[in-house]
């Protein structure tokens, strides 16, 4: 397929899927650098602790021990709070209070937080027609104890949940700020957009302590502010796939920008030789088949963890050249595994990021700091 000015298919090589790596979703590392406080007056700390089911890491540049951890301390507040409002893994936080709600008429007000995630999750649903929608819970839920059980979901239940999905039957009034979900068993899942509103707003919470040098990792995705000291940007490693070919690293600079990634590396169900995604479709109701990893650039976190997850349900094929009409300010690289081998497609904005191929033998280095 000729991809034009949209997109560029860069290689097709047979591969296999590298296994273990590093932190996360074992995609990407940070890496920052060690400054002399003598010569800056900045001091890098890094603060870690078990946040919405992972691991949540910050570096952090600042005068003294005291500054950075009450920083440190408001930032993961506001984590903490974030997660009660948009989990749907928490039984009473606000998410799962709406979700019980669906089906019955009533309007619910809803916080500013769930409000701006649901805003731009609709905005998303329309823009991709429904490759992202963030009512697909029911199905997930399905695909979740399959996973557990490891064993596929019967597959009249999974007609059943799928007619509770769909992102029409969202009603949002901007002047109550109010939601009101249509169809009885109706249940919203973030999982695909909410982490980046988080990393969103632990930046912002960050710059109000007056720290404006900040690295933000949960998972598979990542957040920073202003660079090191001395230094231009972030440099961050991009784990490859192994090739036959090259098992290289490659690193991408970053700067008051987002890195997300979605894929299917090790949250999967393999039956009878099939292996099915934790990434759902919801138009189709079915776990991706389709093996693929996606890096996504934007200067939201939250553009990026969606653009990530729609993403990986077009496929860059279909992907590719949507984002390319429709989010300027984004790139994007996607591995595709298919019969054939490896596909690697990518943005027209994404060379503009990448620093050079690293020495690594294809996964993630030990953090140079």
């Amino acid at each position: 397929m000729d991809m034009g000015q949209s997109a560029r298919r860069i290689t097709r090589k047979r591969c296999r899927w590298l296994a273990g790596l590093g932190i996360g979703a074992g995609i990407l590392i940070w890496v920052g650098c060690t400054t002399s406080p003598r010569a800056t007056g900045l001091t890098r700390f890094e603060f870690c602790r078990p946040a919405m089911g992972m691991e949540f890491r910050m570096v952090l540049y600042a005068t003294g021990a005291d500054w950075a951890r009450t920083a440190a301390e408001a930032a993961f507040t506001r984590v903490e709070q974030l997660n009660l409002r948009l989990s749907d893994y928490e039984e009473e936080s606000e998410l799962n209070r709406l979700n019980r709600m669906a089906g019955s008429g009533h309007w619910v007000p809803v916080s500013i937080d769930l409000w701006r995630v649901m805003t731009a999750a609709q905005e998303m649903a329309i823009r991709t027609g429904g490759a992202f929608d963030v009512t697909v819970g029911p199905v997930v839920q399905l695909w979740r104890r399959a996973r557990r059980q490891r064993e596929l979901p019967p597959l009249e239940r999974l007609t059943q949940a799928s007619r509770a999905v769909g992102y029409t039957a969202v009603e949002l009034d901007a002047n109550r700020r109010a939601i009101r979900l249509q169809r009885p068993g109706m249940r919203l899942d973030l999982g695909g957009i909410a982490k980046g509103y988080i990393l969103d707003e632990v930046r912002a919470v960050l710059r109000r302590e007056g720290v404006s040098r900040a690295l933000l990792q949960a998972g598979g995705d990542l957040a920073v502010g202003e660079a090191p000291p001395h230094r231009p940007w972030w440099r961050i490693e991009l784990a490859q796939m192994v090739t036959t070919h090259t098992n290289a690293e490659e690193s991408v600079k970053l700067r008051h920008a987002a890195l997300a990634t979605s894929g299917d590396l090790f949250q999967y169900l393999e039956i009878e030789g099939i292996r099915y995604s934790h990434i759902v479709d919801p138009r189709s109701g079915q776990a991706l088949t389709n093996h693929g990893l996606v890096f996504v650039i934007a200067p939201r976190a939250m553009t990026a963890d969606a653009w990530s997850t729609a993403l990986s349900v077009l496929g860059p094929k279909e992907g590719m050249p949507l984002l390319e009409r429709s989010a300027q300010k984004v790139a994007a690289r996607i591995f595709s595994l298919g019969r054939e081998g490896l596909e690697v497609w990518e943005s027209r904005k994404w060379r503009g990021y990448v620093l050079g191929t690293g020495r690594g033998p294809g996964f993630p280095s030990k953090p140079r700091t």
